[in-house]
């Protein structure tokens, strides 16, 4: 019998949070199609998983089977996928690295430069990643390493080195009210709406919301988009303002747009990440140290 892995990761996190509701916006899915993969796994399975009550769902002696020995398999099936993409990287001579936004601004080429210096015939394949990845391809094995932003859910699981931190600053319309100040409180922004990254980015969304510095505050969503230019529209239109790194002011400026400097709140980290199970791959690591010698901010 094959099972779908979808139906598998499904099962995993209703039988790890024990709710349809907080298993659903784990895999931002809706209720209803997360309650249809675990009726649809129960089907092909021909057993029943999970005992329903209006204080969630509990695993029935079959459901606690599958579950014990479940997320080890999806743990080993993600590996060899990883294997394989990796393998055939190797044997292309390329090096895939995944990117956000502006990467390690303007250090990227030099560290490119120096990796393809350091290894004739090879190439980085610079791949950038949507926001809805903050992981920039590393957490599905799209990529060998990558340049991200500190801190990103999964990052746990990687190895990552830091390179360099600079300032969160606030992009805002040009007319908005608080555009002529030189530098702003973000107490002053705590009313503003925010144009967010997708829920999905958890942790990686709260930090650019500066949740943590909010006191309690809640925060209002103007807007969520996934890529640069979705974001910078969504800025010059008004519909919110947002956190950013000072570099933005270089790599992202357009008409209808400021950004000024934020007191009140830290910096952001640039880092560069792989998985664990290339701490021997000689490619992987030629880059990392390509990074912590040459990707330092100018």
């Amino acid at each position: 019998m094959d099972v779908d892995t979808r139906l598998l990761r499904s099962f995993v996190a209703v039988a790890e949070d024990g709710t349809l509701t907080r298993a659903a916006e784990r895999l931002y899915v809706s209720q209803p199609a997360l309650t249809k993969q675990i009726k649809q796994l129960e089907t092909q399975l021909g057993v029943r998983l999970f005992t329903r009550s209006r204080t969630g769902m509990t695993l029935t002696a079959s459901g606690r089977a599958l579950a014990e020995r479940t997320p080890a398999l999806l743990a080993a099936w993600d590996q060899v996928l990883r294997e394989t993409k990796s393998t055939a990287s190797r044997a292309a001579r390329v090096l895939r690295v995944g990117f956000l936004a502006s990467a390690a601004n303007e250090a990227t080429p030099r560290i490119v430069a120096e990796f393809s210096r350091r290894r004739p015939g090879w190439r980085a394949d610079m791949r950038q990643a949507s926001w809805s990845d903050p992981s920039g391809g590393l957490a599905d094995g799209e990529v060998d390493v990558a340049l991200l932003r500190l801190p990103f859910p999964g990052q746990d699981t990687l190895r990552t080195e830091p390179l360099f931190t600079e300032p969160r600053w606030v992009a805002l319309p040009a007319d908005h009210a608080l555009a002529a100040h030189d530098e702003i409180r973000f107490q002053d922004l705590w009313d503003e709406p925010f144009v967010a990254a997708p829920a999905e980015t958890g942790r990686w969304r709260e930090y650019w919301l500066a949740m943590d510095e909010r006191e309690g505050h809640p925060v209002r969503i103007g807007a969520v988009t996934d890529l640069p230019d979705d974001w910078l529209n969504a800025i010059a239109n008004g519909y919110g303002v947002a956190l950013a790194p000072a570099s933005a002011a270089r790599f992202y400026a357009r008409p209808g747009i400021v950004y000024r400097p934020v007191s009140g709140i830290g910096p952001s980290q640039v880092a560069v990440a792989w998985a664990p199970a290339d701490d021997t791959h000689p490619a992987v690591q030629d880059f990392v140290h390509c990074c912590l010698e040459y990707g330092v901010a100018d």
